[in-house]
Order: structure tokens, then C-alpha cells, then sequence
């Protein structure tokens, strides 16, 4: 019974191992693939379209548009730069006084928002939800982002499979569904409030902003001019 035992723990081991192996070859493969190519859909839009099929609502569909960042209004990556990661285009992934100020000392639990990089990784490659596990893959997709990709990159595929709503991916589709026009023509003040739900886009809704939602939209859009409005991005080459 014993060498039963050892011999199946072994072909486990063997079996996670080269699990492990293809998986992180998918990821690799994604990183250099999607460095040039549109994303077609990410690890988040999947599990909200799985778990929708799962409760048995076959009409839930996850909406997303593919834009190029020529497509998008230059008020767009400002906003979420402003509301998400004003150092973003300094860092190399990650914003270290941001980190130890997230890091619940007291019991080591892990809270607040992340770097843009950082939510790149997790929607295209990760699921939902906090953990620590989740964390540290984070962190090595967010180095290999960082390696192959360019900032302008890391923001143009944010903007395109970040959630704005339910079901809503990706500025284009949030941009048709609450303004009705593409997003190369949002105004500063809709960017804002776009970028003002994203925080939890599933409690805050654009099209009935909260008083909460709005005073997030006020406070980006001074932002957005204390860095420099889009001479920023401009100068960023954002």
C-alpha cells in the first residue's frame, strides 16, 4: 500500500508540475502575443461570463470593443491616471508607499486599489478577489508586463478590458452604452466620471451616479488639471 500511495503522489507531483509549466507558458505566451495584438477577451470577462451561465442566465453577455489608444480620447488615459495611479508613468509596476499603505499591519490582510500595471495583469491573466496567492502571480505578470510591453501599451490595453459596469468591458463599450458615441469623443468631465466607478464598478454606476460617485468625478477632474490636463499625456507619450 505504501508504494501505491508514494507512486500516486509522484504522478500527482508530476501531473501539477507540468500543469504548472503550460500554464505559465500560456501567460508568457499571452505577454508577448497581446504586446502587439488586440485582446480578445480577459481571465475576468471569462469568469463573469462563466459564472453567469452557471446561475443558469444564458442572456448575460460580457460586452467589449477593441479600440486602438488612437481611438480614445486623450481625457480617457488621464482620468484613470489621475483616479488610479498618478505615478504610473514613473514606476516600473509598482508604487511602494502605496503598498506598505494598503498592507493591513495589524493582521496582514491586504486592502486598497493597485497600481494600473498591476490591474492589467489581474484582469487579463487572474481572476477576481483578494488573496495572497493571486498577489504573487500578480506581481511576476506585473514585472513581465513591465519587461515587454510599453507604458502607452500597459494603458491601452487597461482601457480596453477594464470593467465599467455590468457586462460593460472596455472604454468603447462603455462609452456606446452610457453616452452613445465612441470613446474618441468623451469629454473631460465623462472620463471622469468613468473613471470614477472604477473602484467597484458593479455598487457605482455611471448612468445613476451616487452623491459619493460624483464628488469622486469633481475630485479626479481637478487632478486631471493639477497634472497638466492631456499636455500631460502628450508629454507622457501616454
Amino acid at each position: 500500500m505504501g508504494k501505491i500511495k508514494s507512486g500516486v503522489l509522484r504522478t500527482g507531483r508530476r501531473w501539477l508540475t507540468r500543469l504548472l509549466i503550460a500554464v505559465i507558458g500560456l501567460w508568457l505566451a499571452g505577454i508577448i502575443i497581446f504586446a502587439f495584438l488586440p485582446v480578445p477577451f480577459s481571465a475576468v470577462m471569462a469568469e463573469r461570463q462563466i459564472s453567469a451561465w452557471l446561475r443558469g442566465d444564458f442572456s448575460w453577455v460580457a460586452h467589449s470593443s477593441w479600440v486602438s489608444r488612437d481611438g480614445i480620447a486623450p481625457w480617457m488615459p488621464l482620468a484613470v491616471i489621475a483616479a488610479e495611479d498618478q505615478k504610473f508613468p514613473q514606476h516600473w509596476g509598482f508604487d511602494v508607499e502605496a503598498i506598505e499603505s494598503v498592507l493591513d499591519k495589524e493582521n496582514g490582510r491586504l486592502r486598497g486599489a493597485s497600481t494600473i500595471s498591476q490591474q492589467t495583469a489581474k484582469n487579463l491573466f487572474l481572476w477576481d478577489g483578494r488573496s495572497w496567492v493571486r498577489k504573487g502571480l500578480e506581481a511576476g505578470l506585473t514585472l513581465g508586463l513591465e519587461g515587454v510591453w510599453s507604458k502607452r501599451r500597459i494603458l491601452t490595453v487597461y482601457l480596453n478590458i477594464a470593467e465599467f459596469g455590468d457586462g460593460i468591458f472596455g472604454v468603447e463599450a462603455a462609452s456606446q452604452h452610457y453616452f452613445h458615441k465612441p470613446a474618441s469623443r468623451l469629454t473631460m468631465a465623462e472620463a471622469a466620471l468613468l473613471a470614477a466607478v472604477l473602484p467597484n464598478p458593479l455598487r457605482f454606476r455611471v448612468d445613476a451616479p451616487s452623491a459619493y460617485v460624483r464628488q469622486r468625478q469633481a475630485w479626479i477632474m481637478r487632478q486631471m488639471r493639477q497634472l497638466g490636463g492631456v499636455g500631460f499625456i502628450q508629454r507622457q507619450h501616454l
